[in-house]
């Protein structure tokens, strides 16, 4: 049967009734069926006669009989079909992993691995049976809960062994076949709970090619220079959406795109050495166990059938685009998925390759010192850009706009309709509010279709699908009629609404509403849910660890049969999934159902004038089956119960209860008719699925333009929210700003009642670059930031947080704030700063956006002035990218004066006569040579007599100094 459940599905399967494994009667074919226990009948047949063999004894042999030795055997061997065999061969055959296997209603740990995680887990362990098997488990409707413990906690990969219930005419057979169905890994979820629904939950593959930056004939055929030079291939997927990516990057290039992608788990390649393996661990915060490599190179003759699993295939210009990197670094993932998921097959979308050309490029050190995800202090999402501009009301549009802010557009027209879709959510706010509204009802349909695409889906899943179509058809008519504007923002709302594909999705939709009854789904939920409670709330650990123990032992499977009964023997307590007309075949099995309902009640009653039992019932009782029960009565006609033949089952002074053979038949034929139901209920809920299947493609893309729609409105809504202004985007390389404001400063300001002093930037031609100065606490590093973060939601296609904003696309942003020393790899806090400074002089294009705090001041002031000079010289003369650059080095103001592109401002510190003071943040042109650097440190605390020390000591060396000048 299937469920609307994965859980409710197993429970299902499981609710089988006891007269059927200890009667083995069959109610599809009653002819073939054994009788009930209570009436003499022989195994052969129906006939109540003995059979008897007789021999006489001269026909007997006499004397010794001669026979072989009994072989001998081993205990092992007598258990092969028993579950402590089961679960050593998984143990066996999966090393690696936590062996989790399902028994009944419980998933249980076995041998050293009960002794090993148990104690971890917080559970008790059993030592049971005559070998003393450890033994520990839990009810599976925790199962989400200790996943959790094993794999994100404990770093361990976990083999999950199902029951696979086989069926012989309505049959269970037993033993109840058992095998690993799925190994749970940090980067192969799927639906369980623990998942963070905002962000995506990559698994990445990374791989090394032989032969550094040399190029394959295809990619010099389709002249993927870049690609070329890679010698990296990464591939990264959302097994629970379905989002697949694809990049080669060169060596230098791959501590940034690893913080971009934030996978939770890495596969890498055999022939990757321990310096990549340790940058990846380090850059993504994983421990070894979240590094792995396949057991074997890859077969160069398949490398490309990662492609035929996609939910579209590419064309074959698309193809000769993938790079050699990209190519084996897909396989290896797909192979990886493979060995993993094992039954569940992988339908990905088409692979979305991240190429420099296509997106603004942000190293390491700028995502963290730009805090775009996370602050650098304290690694919390509070007071990151992504906290700050998050508005966004479903999970599909955290996710694309977590993307956005690591993936900005270079692409003037695609910035530009992102920014009129925002620009009509601000001029419609009775259509922004409802669209909005609308998408707060929406479910997550790229989670939903991926768990149909991986054969998951039930009928909850379905009513999701079809419920959010709805609302999203609903959408669609709210925004044609603004669509129909011919302006700009009326056009990218037309656009938009072209790239929904509804008519299959529809008619999906349509279908589901008329096969599905909700009112069925949302009764079988919550009584599943309740007897699942009921069920774990009855057990402790060591209580079901007992329940279960005879299967461990192969003895007596029976016993741990659900005895929880459904159709005619419950009263039909469980409802119908399924619509009755759902087909035509379902009608006319529920019109049959109904006559022997009517004709159950006709018995019910006659019995009940018949006998003088107004209270009698017909009902199935899981220890005696079909049975009659009625409250003991003065009235009851003894003489009519002796006329039916009736069978007493039991004499008790409340009840009287016994066996009616009209009832026993016509319950079988209820049972019977109820497992056709079923089955058919089955068949169409499999049909729903593969219509789902067949508009996979559609549902993704649907999905996507929603998760579009979602980020353009919290835009708008930010923006409204903020006073923030449209940018104006250009090919030029100049930056233009008017009373520009850092986004997440200003609400830390808000939030203590204080203000915050917007700052204008002008770079163009006439100055293309900034030199600032400026005491401590005055705003330099801020004024730096908040620049680059302007640029950086401009290019996401957002407002921004100026009064005016005229940005030209910048290609890569550089930021150099701030540094910490790296002793895992034995690097000074310097040698971190040199290796960023050397990375921003070397790729920095004129089309750059570089911002550089304090460089050199990690060692003598003489030789940090020095490396000052040659950067701010290096930028300046050879990039000639648009640059700020902030110092404590007054002499590069002297140096630089004269530099005709090259712009002098400050900020500055007022003191009253009193001696109190406050910083002024707003800039200046001009230089400014006091740091105040004894003002800050009497701000933080230090004590006076070292306040006093330091006052004297720099006074002499401002002598020593006007000594030596003069």
């Amino acid at each position: 049967m299937f469920a609307v459940r994965q859980h409710v599905n197993i429970i299902r399967s499981r609710r089988l009734t006891v007269e059927r494994s200890l009667w083995h009667y069959d109610p599809a074919n009653l002819s073939s069926s054994r009788p009930p226990p209570w009436r003499c009948f022989s195994a052969a047949g129906w006939s109540a006669a003995k059979r008897v063999s007789k021999k006489q004894t001269k026909e007997l042999k006499q004397g010794t009989i001669q026979g072989n030795p009994l072989p001998s055997v081993d205990k092992e061997e007598l258990r092969q079909d028993s579950m402590s065999q089961v679960v050593k061969n998984c143990m066996r055959k999966f090393p690696t992993c936590v062996v989790l296997t399902r028994v009944g209603n419980f998933y249980e740990l076995y041998y050293e691995h009960a002794d090993e995680y148990a104690p971890k887990l917080g559970l008790r362990v059993a030592a049971k049976g005559k070998d003393g098997i450890s033994m520990a488990g839990f009810p599976y409707m925790h199962l989400d809960k200790y996943l959790k413990m094993l794999v994100q906690d404990l770093d361990k990969h976990v083999a999950i062994c199902e029951e696979f219930p086989e069926y012989h005419n309505g049959k269970l057979q037993t033993p109840i076949p058992r095998r690993v169905s799925r190994i749970v890994t940090p980067g192969t979820l799927i639906d369980e709970e623990f998942v963070e629904q905002d962000k995506n939950n990559f698994l990445l593959s990374v791989y090394l090619t032989a032969e550094l930056g040399q190029s394959s004939p295809k990619d010099v055929r389709c002249k993927q220079r870049d690609a070329s030079r890679s010698n990296l291939g990464l591939a990264w997927i959302d097994i629970s959406t379905g989002e697949f990516f694809m990049q080669a990057t060169p060596r230098s290039n791959l501590s940034s795109a690893l913080l971009r992608i934030g996978a939770t788990e890495v596969v890498l390649s055999p022939n990757i050495g321990s310096d990549i393996r340790e940058e990846i661990a380090s850059c993504l915060g994983l421990t070894v166990e979240r590094l792995t490599s396949p057991p074997a190179t890859l077969d160069p003759a398949y490398t490309d059938s990662w492609m035929e699993r996609l939910d579209q295939p590419l064309s074959e210009e698309e193809r000769s685009h993938v790079s050699t990197p990209e190519m084996s670094a897909s396989q290896q993932l797909f192979d990886y998925v493979d060995r993993h998921l094992l039954e569940l097959k992988l339908k990905p979308m088409r692979p979305q390759r991240r190429e420099q050309r296509d997106t603004m490029a942000i190293d390491r050190s700028s995502i963290r010192g730009l805090e775009l995800l996370k602050t650098a202090r304290d690694g919390l999402g509070k007071g990151s850009l992504f906290n700050t501009v998050h508005r966004t009301v479903t999970k599909g549009g955290s996710r694309l706009l977590r993307e956005r802010l690591l993936y900005p557009s270079i692409t003037p027209e695609q910035i530009e309709h992102r920014l009129d879709l925002v620009s009509a959510f601000i001029a419609t706010q009775d259509l922004h509010q409802a669209i909005v509204a609308h998408l707060r009802k929406l479910f997550d349909m790229h989670r939903i279709a991926q768990k149909f695409a991986l054969g998951r889906g039930d009928a909850e899943d379905l009513l999701c699908l079809a419920h959010t179509f709805s609302r999203m058809q609903e959408m669609v008519q709210l925004l044609k009629p603004y669509g129909q504007c011919s302006d700009a923002k009326g056009q990218a709302l037309h656009k938009l609404v072209l790239r929904l594909d509804l008519e299959g999705p529809a008619q999906m939709a349509d279908q589901v509403f008329r096969s599905i009854d909700e009112r069925g789904v949302v009764s079988w939920l919550t009584q599943a849910e309740e007897g699942v409670a009921a069920d774990g709330d009855e057990l402790s650990d060591v209580e079901a660890i007992e329940s279960n123990l005879d299967l461990v032992l192969g003895e007596d499977v029976r016993r741990n049969s659900s005895t929880r009964l459904t159709g005619a023997k419950a009263q039909k307590s469980e409802p119908w999934v399924m619509q009755r007309n759902a087909s035509p075949e379902l009608e006319s099995l529920h019109e049959q159902f109904e006559s022997l309902f009517q004709e159950k009640d006709a018995l019910q009653e006659s019995l009940r004038e018949q006998l003088s039992a107004p209270k009698l019932v017909l009902r199935f009782d899981s220890k005696y089956g079909h049975i009659c029960q009625s409250p003991r009565n003065k009235g009851f006609n003894d003489n009519a119960f002796e006329e039916l033949e009736a069978n007493m089952v039991g004499n008790l002074k409340t009840v009287r209860t016994f066996y009616l053979s009209q009832w026993t038949t016509l319950g079988r034929k209820m049972d019977s008719l109820e497992f056709e139901i079923r089955q058919e209920e089955q068949s169409i809920f499999h049909m729903l699925r593969q219509l789902v299947v067949a508009n996979l493609v559609s549902l993704r893309q649907n999905a996507s333009v929603m998760d579009e729609l979602d980020v353009a409105t919290s835009f708008a809504t930010l923006s409204l929210e903020e006073g923030w202004t449209r940018p104006i985007i250009t090919t030029h390389t100049s930056h233009r700003i008017v009373g520009g404001r850092h986004p997440t400063v200003k609400l830390g300001l808000q939030e203590k009642g204080q203000s915050f002093i917007s700052n204008d930037l002008y770079l163009d031609k006439r100055e293309r670059a900034w030199l600032i100065t400026g005491p401590n606490m005055a705003g330099k590093s801020t004024f730096l930031r908040q620049n680059a973060l302007i640029t950086i939601l401009a290019q996401i296609g957002c407002y921004v947080p100026a009064e005016y904003a005229e940005i030209g696309i910048v290609d890569k942003i550089f930021s150099r704030i701030g540094a910490a020393d790296d002793l895992f790899r034995n690097e000074s806090t310097f040698m971190v700063e040199m290796l960023e400074t050397a990375s921003i002089l070397r790729d920095a294009t004129e089309r750059s956006f570089v911002i550089m705090d304090e460089v050199g001041r990690g060692t003598a002031p003489e030789d940090g002035t020095a490396v000052a000079y040659a950067s701010l010289h290096h930028l300046y003369d050879t990039n000639q990218c648009r640059t700020l650059f902030a110092t404590h080095f007054h002499d590069l103001a002297d140096r630089t004066q004269n530099w005709p592109q090259l712009g002098q401002y400050c900020t500055d510190l007022y003191e009253d006569d009193s001696g109190s003071f406050t910083f002024v943040h707003k800039l200046r042109r001009g230089v400014n040579r006091k740091s105040h650097a004894l003002r800050v440190a009497k701000m933080a605390g230090l004590p006076s007599s070292a306040l006093d020390v330091a006052q004297q000591m720099l006074a002499e060396g401002e002598e020593h100094k006007a000594k030596v000048d003069d």
